[in-house]
C-alpha cells in the first residue's frame, strides 16, 4: 500500500507575496508505497536512478513529460508535472529536487509521489496498481483564530467563490496548457491537471476538485484540493492582495503575486493550518497482481 505522509516541521508555508525559491520547491507531501524492491541485483536501483535523471534533464525544457526506464518486468515509469506559470529554469530548479527527497524519504519504495508547492513527480514498479484520475490525495482548509477572520460572510462569499471555480473549470479546457489562474471579485482561483490529459477529463478532474473543495472546506476562504491528476487552490482576499516588490526594486510583479497568493491559498496569513489526509480504503487493499498499489 502507500503511506502518505505531511511533515508540518518540513512544510512552513511562505508567507504570501515573498516570489522566492521556497515558494515552489517547499515540500507539500510524499507518497511512499510500503513495499520496497527486491533487488540483489541492483536492477531496479539502476532503473530508478536512470528514470529520475531523465525526468530531471527534461524538466529544464518543458513542463510536463513522462518516460520508462528498464525493461519489463524490471521496467519503472514515471512522470513529473510542474506548475504552468514556473519557467522552464523554474520548473528545472524544482523538480531538481525532488530526487535526493524521494530518496531520503521513500528510500527504495516500489512506487512514490514527491509532492512541491510548484512541482511534482511521480513514479511506479511496472504492475502497480493503477487508481482513478480524480482519487483524493490530500486537503489544506485555512481558518484564521477569529471567526470573523477565517469566515467569509455567507452567500455572497460562496456566490463569489462558485463563479471564480466555473471560471477555472472553464480555464483549464480552453487551452492548451491544462493551468489557469484568476480572479473573480477578490476570489482568486488556480486550476492544474497532469499534461498528458484531454481537456475535457481536465475539466471534469477540476470540477471534482472544486467540489471537494466546497463538501470538505465549507466557507473557508481558502484551500487547496490534490487529486491524483489535477489541483486546485483558492484564497479569498477582500481588502485586496497586498503589493509585492520586485527583487531588483524596479516595480511590483502582479502576476507572481496573485499567482504565489493562490498558490500557498493564503493559509500563513490566516494564522491556523487544517491538515487532513484522507485515502479510501480501496486504496489500502492488495491488488490481485505482483505488487501492492493505492
Amino acid at each position: 500500500m502507500i503511506s502518505v505522509t505531511i511533515l508540518l516541521g518540513s512544510f512552513p508555508f511562505p508567507f504570501p507575496f515573498a516570489a522566492t525559491a521556497a515558494d515552489y520547491t517547499t515540500l507539500v507531501f510524499k507518497g511512499c508505497a510500503d513495499q520496497k524492491f527486491q533487488d540483489p541485483s541492483g536492477i531496479y536501483s539502476q532503473n530508478l536512478k536512470n528514470l529520475m535523471s531523465s525526468l530531471v534533464s527534461q524538466s529544464s525544457q518543458k513542463s510536463f513529460s513522462n518516460t520508462s526506464s528498464g525493461q519489463d518486468p524490471n521496467a519503472i515509469t514515471g512522470l513529473y508535472q510542474c506548475r504552468g506559470d514556473l519557467t522552464t529554469s523554474q520548473c528545472g530548479s524544482c523538480v531538481g529536487k525532488i530526487p535526493d527527497i524521494s530518496d531520503k524519504l521513500c528510500g527504495k519504495a516500489i512506487a512514490a509521489r514527491i509532492q512541491l508547492s510548484g512541482c511534482y513527480l511521480r513514479y511506479e514498479i511496472v504492475g502497480f496498481k493503477q487508481v482513478q484520475d480524480t482519487q483524493f490525495l490530500y486537503k489544506v482548509c485555512g481558518s484564521g483564530s477569529s471567526q470573523s477572520q477565517a469566515k467569509a460572510s455567507g452567500a455572497e462569499f460562496e456566490g463569489r467563490r462558485d463563479k471564480a471555480f466555473n471560471m477555472a473549470e472553464d480555464g483549464v479546457k480552453s487551452g492548451s496548457s491544462l493551468f489557469y489562474t484568476g480572479d473573480y471579485q477578490s476570489v482568486y482561483v488556480l486550476g492544474q491537471c497532469e499534461g498528458d490529459m484531454a481537456t475535457n477529463e481536465c475539466g471534469d478532474c477540476v470540477k471534482t476538485a472544486f467540489q471537494t473543495a466546497k463538501d470538505d472546506c465549507g466557507d473557508s476562504i481558502s484551500g487547496q484540493i490534490y487529486l491524483q491528476k489535477c489541483y486546485i487552490s483558492y484564497s479569498y482576499y477582500p481588502n485586496g492582495v497586498p503589493t509585492v516588490s520586485s527583487s531588483s526594486g524596479t516595480g511590483t510583479k502582479q502576476h507572481t503575486q496573485k499567482t504565489v497568493a493562490i498558490a500557498v491559498g493564503g493559509v500563513a496569513a490566516l494564522g491556523f493550518i487544517v491538515v487532513c489526509l484522507m485515502f479510501l480504503k480501496s486504496v489500502l487493499k492488495k491488488p490481485s497482481g505482483k505488487h501492492q498499489g493505492y
